[in-house]
């Protein structure tokens, strides 16, 4: 790594900052490039072929109650607009939010549900005032795909946290088509180009897909809580997200510290880049690391006692909750008065955020481990990492749907 990647402070993403002017310059200068991928020729907004953009039917699959089993389903999805883009899907991974969605951990869905907000296709289709992509080129589509884009939130790029209401992938109410947006488990997606996220050329695009959540998730608060080279950064739980949390931090030059439940993930951990592993139940390694951290990262599912990891931390530091969206669980108000700790939630990032999360991947060289699936393997899978038997990522062939 760059000693300038070393010493950058973080980056505040905004529309009239440096970083957002970057992401759209990267995209004038991604078209300006040769393409090094089959595409078709003509400029930009050339369609050749209309009916690319025409309202269609998909195959997809779907849950239709909460036992977690899928089947095919056909979806509609809209015509394109001036300012949309078609993309033709080809890998969806599972995250552990389809599965609490479908079983209606966080309120009863809509079924049948289509989940999957970590996908990376084929741009197919682009409306004639798209700028950014054209056709041929390889695209991502994240947790979200719309935002009123005017409130004080989406002007800082903070289009998750829209104060209109934030438009998810899946299960969210569909602004432009009505009814509820279906996901990534299907074999195409109408998008607007605003909400799409450039991929680049010559990357793992199967290990890139989890990037769109897992990766945006884990990467937003090293940035937002700028992780320094040399600090220690503690990550607890070790999967899907705890792997990437691991790989992108170490990555920044940060000294990292695993905490598992799984005997089997410590190699593992040190692997990715982890410079310590330990058991939770090691009470003699709990012991040493406390106030020994300046930032911690929680990526368990479920909630669980948060004091014994807050009591890592040095004085005024944070330990940041991106798995447990649930009630959180034994934090001690006066033992973290004591050590004025803080206890934080984040959840996702806005768009050139996430831009800058692949990017960065990229860059580094990194991509998350994974299996690849056929769709019918898909029940089968989700049950396996509420087991945590997944070593790490679940992707689904969605060329094969």
């Amino acid at each position: 790594m760059c000693q300038a990647c070393n010493e950058r402070s973080a980056q505040h993403l905004t529309r009239e900052g440096e970083s957002r002017r970057g992401f759209l310059t990267a995209g004038a200068a991604a078209l300006a490039a040769p393409l090094t991928i089959p595409a078709l020729s003509g400029a930009a907004h050339a369609q050749d072929a209309p009916s690319a953009l025409a309202e269609s039917r998909v195959q997809s699959w779907a849950a239709f109650d909460t036992s977690g089993s899928f089947a095919p389903h056909t979806i509609p999805r809209r015509a394109a607009g001036p300012k949309d883009m078609v993309v033709e899907i080809l890998y969806s991974s599972i995250c552990h939010s389809d599965i609490h969605t479908y079983k209606g951990d966080w309120g009863m869905p809509q079924f049948p549900l289509v989940p999957g907000h970590e996908m990376v296709g084929r741009v197919t289709g682009v409306g004639s005032e798209v700028t950014k992509f054209r056709e041929g080129d390889y695209a991502g589509v994240g947790t979200m795909v719309d935002s009123c884009g005017t409130c004080a939130n989406c002007l800082a790029d903070r289009e998750q946290n829209c104060l209109n209401g934030t438009t998810f992938t899946y299960n969210s109410a569909d602004k432009l088509s009505g009814g509820v947006t279906y996901g990534g488990y299907s074999r195409k997606i109408v998008v607007k180009e605003d909400f799409a996220l450039r991929i680049p050329p010559g990357v793992d695009l199967a290990g890139f897909a989890p990037l769109l959540c897992a990766g945006i998730t884990t990467f937003s608060p090293i940035n937002h809580w700028d992780l320094r080279p040399g600090q220690r950064y503690g990550v607890i739980g070790m999967g899907g997200l705890g792997r990437l949390a691991v790989k992108l931090a170490a990555a920044k030059g940060a000294e990292v510290v695993v905490f598992t439940t799984s005997e089997d993930k410590l190699e593992d951990a040190k692997t990715f880049g982890a410079a310590e592993a330990y058991l939770w139940s090691d009470e003699d390694a709990m012991r040493r690391q406390r106030g020994s951290f300046d930032l911690m990262l929680s990526t368990v599912p479920v909630a669980y006692p948060m004091q014994p990891f807050l009591n890592l931390l040095k004085l005024d530091k944070t330990l940041v909750n991106v798995g447990a969206l649930f009630p959180v669980e034994g934090a001690h108000g006066m033992m973290m008065g004591f050590g004025r700790q803080s206890l934080a939630g984040s959840m996702t990032g806005g768009i050139a955020e996430t831009q800058a999360v692949i990017d960065f991947a990229a860059h580094h060289g990194i991509a998350a481990s994974y299996e690849m699936i056929a769709p019918e393997q898909i029940g089968a899978a989700c049950q396996k990492v509420v087991n945590k038997e997944a070593r790490y990522r679940y992707v689904i062939d969605m060329t094969q749907a």
